[in-house]
């Protein structure tokens, strides 16, 4: 926990009892956005995954997930609620998501963002994210590339 005056920051494990707000959040964040039930089954059944929350003065900010295969981890995706954007909730998330990934053995960390998320890459690099490439056509709704960007952990 992080106090800041009179604000509380928390990260913590997403639970069963998380999902509806998330997914609040996910669909004001994204124009393709999971299901509840991806969710669902993504803290229920996928032994590689690690979901976490950040509680803003115990309120549910934002979410990150993570995969981590061997020594390889993705972020899967990571959001803050709209109206909690500007804080710098996102880039405590993501040192989070990152301090997570070499607690569970992870060597590399990698993720895909929008092309023109510019906002997002300038946030990564600052974490010592390098563009990997580029994913054609990554995108269902518009068909727009990805970036690749990857950074290592140890």
């Amino acid at each position: 926990m992080v106090d800041i005056g009179k604000e509380s920051i928390i990260i913590r494990l997403m639970t069963m009892a998380d999902i509806d707000k998330v997914y609040e959040i996910e669909k004001h964040s994204f124009s393709t956005p999971w299901t509840r039930e991806s969710f669902y089954n993504e803290i229920s059944y996928n032994n590689f995954a690690t979901y976490l929350v950040i509680e803003y003065n115990n309120e549910i900010a934002g979410y990150c997930g993570l995969w981590v295969i061997f020594d390889d981890a993705q972020i899967t995706n990571i959001a803050i609620s709209p109206e909690f954007r500007g804080r710098g909730l996102g880039e405590t998330l993501l040192g989070a998501a990152i301090e997570g990934a070499k607690k569970l053995g992870a060597n590399r960390l990698s993720l895909e963002v929008r092309m023109s998320n510019t906002i997002a890459q300038a946030l990564y690099k600052k974490h010592g994210f390098q563009s990997g490439g580029i994913r054609k056509n990554y995108y269902t709704d518009n068909q727009e590339d990805a970036l690749l960007m990857w950074v290592k952990l140890s």
